[in-house]
């Protein structure tokens, strides 16, 4: 496992959004041990920062977060391999269906919301700074319909620009990735004619490059010329990215973005009580969204076998749904602090783990 700690602050201003109280008022009974994580890339940088911040105010507590993905994050949780997971994706019907050893008899893993960013296209191609996609152009990008950057689709959607005649290089995720499921849910909804695969972790298609994780998929799009990749927010850094076609205009991700589109996508009803999950609304016409938003989740059981190891994940979850916790995260990760009734929600989530 990897203990990750943040050099990042937890000081901020609350969020507008939230009714708890910070962090450590949901902590301050004396908690003490080590807790195990697994999963999200995306969460990485907003785990270290929790993880700083729960330490801080509980000492007697270690906080081990190993971001291999959130496949990998689901598959060690349901196995007893974690004590929680990072997930970009929700749990699906067929995991839910079955076991999780950890969890008491009767009981199965809920979803919390917990992490809300922009997933962004980002790309390496010279001369070219403001980019313009709508999801048919993209579908036929990452699909292999269109291998060329001066293609006609991406020229009438980018007049002026300087597009070259070179290759298109689409950069994809090679592990099972809740990134993946929420871009491909984006295509698949919106471009369904071209794009005809499911949601999924695992992309679809073997046109261009693999690499595992955010990271490679930074290291890929960086390292190569007319590369494009798909990569949550926080993983910018240095490289360009794309606005995207929302109704008639063309929108960049950003935290404000995400976070309104969070907030007025609806909930899963099918879900039972305190497994909250939103269903992004990939189709809005609204320019103040962004269709490719992603709501990360942790991943715990409602109720634990270990009533020591109940605490220490309920602790932990009250505080990263805080407004404390949700505004490290932001300083740390650009990720978009939950608001209104997303955050209420999460927060009466993560106080019923018992």
């Amino acid at each position: 496992m990897i203990a990750l700690s943040s050099c990042a602050s937890n000081e901020g201003p609350a969020s507008s959004g939230g009714s708890a109280s910070s962090g450590s008022s949901a902590s301050s009974a004396s908690l003490s041990g080590t807790l195990n994580g697994v999963g999200s890339s995306a969460q990485a940088n907003a785990q270290t920062a929790w993880t700083k911040g729960f330490q801080t105010t509980n000492s007697g507590v270690t906080v081990n977060y190993n971001p291999s993905g959130s496949g990998a994050g689901r598959t060690a949780f349901e196995n007893g391999g974690a004590d929680f997971a990072g997930s970009d994706a929700a749990l699906p019907a067929d995991e839910l269906s079955g076991s999780f050893k950890d969890c008491k008899a009767g009981t199965k893993g809920i979803d919390i919301p917990v992490y809300v960013s922009s997933v962004a296209l980002v790309y390496n191609l010279d001369g070219v700074k403001d980019l313009q996609l709508d999801a048919p152009t993209i579908a036929k990008i990452f699909s292999g319909k269109i291998t060329k950057w001066n293609d006609s689709a991406i020229k009438a959607l980018n007049s002026g620009a300087n597009l070259p005649s070179s290759n298109i290089t689409p950069v994809y995720r090679s592990d099972k990735s809740g990134t993946t499921n929420n871009f491909t849910d984006y295509l698949h909804q919106t471009a369904g004619s071209i794009w005809t695969a499911e949601a999924a972790d695992a992309f679809p298609f073997k046109t261009g490059e693999g690499a595992a994780k955010g990271s490679g998929v930074v290291a890929a799009v960086t390292g190569g010329k007319g590369t494009i990749g798909y990569v949550d927010f926080s993983s910018v850094g240095t490289l360009s990215y794309a606005k995207v076609k929302v109704g008639s205009s063309y929108v960049a991700p950003s935290t404000d973005a995400a976070s309104k589109t969070a907030e007025t996508s609806p909930l899963d009803t099918s879900r039972e009580s305190n497994d909250v999950v939103v269903k992004v609304n990939r189709t809005t016409t609204d320019s103040s969204e962004y269709p490719i938003t992603l709501v990360s989740y942790l991943i715990a059981c409602q109720s634990y076998n270990d009533s020591a190891k109940a605490a220490l994940v309920k602790g932990y979850a009250q505080y990263i749904t805080s407004d404390e916790g949700q505004q490290a995260a932001a300083s740390s990760a650009k990720s978009a602090p939950m608001t209104g009734a997303l955050s209420t929600k999460a927060q009466a989530a993560a106080a019923a783990i018992g």
